[in-house]
């Protein structure tokens, strides 16, 4: 039987250490777009009629989109899972960046799409 491969808490390889300054690097841009998406979804909802049908589809398209986020997200969360269960692991800053990236690309887009107009 194979032994398990245990990964340190801490990145002990340069390249894991670079894994690192990207988890938290995506997660600073994840903050970041959020908090300017916010503000500028508060905005439209401040200056537009809350029935107009450009407000109906952001909405949808907002609450479409965490959704879609979520189940990827989700899907992540269970392969390291099921890997666990099966005895492989995988390091905490690799899933860190599986499990942000659906959140932080439609985070970044939203943020550039709604600033533009």
């Amino acid at each position: 039987m194979k032994s398990p491969t245990h990964f340190p808490i801490l990145p002990q390889t340069p390249a894991a250490m670079m894994d690192v300054w990207k988890l938290g690097v995506m997660a600073f841009e994840l903050w970041s777009t959020s908090a300017s998406t916010i503000a500028l979804r508060n905005n439209l909802w401040q200056t537009q009629a809350p029935n107009s049908a450009s407000m109906i589809k952001e909405n949808q398209r907002m609450v479409s989109e965490k959704l879609e986020a979520s189940l990827e997200t989700g899907v992540e969360i269970q392969k390291a899972m099921l890997g666990m269960a099966f005895g492989q692991s995988t390091p905490w800053w690799v899933t860190g960046r599986r499990t942000l990236t659906p959140y932080h690309r439609r985070s970044s887009a939203n943020s550039r799409r709604l600033s533009r107009g």
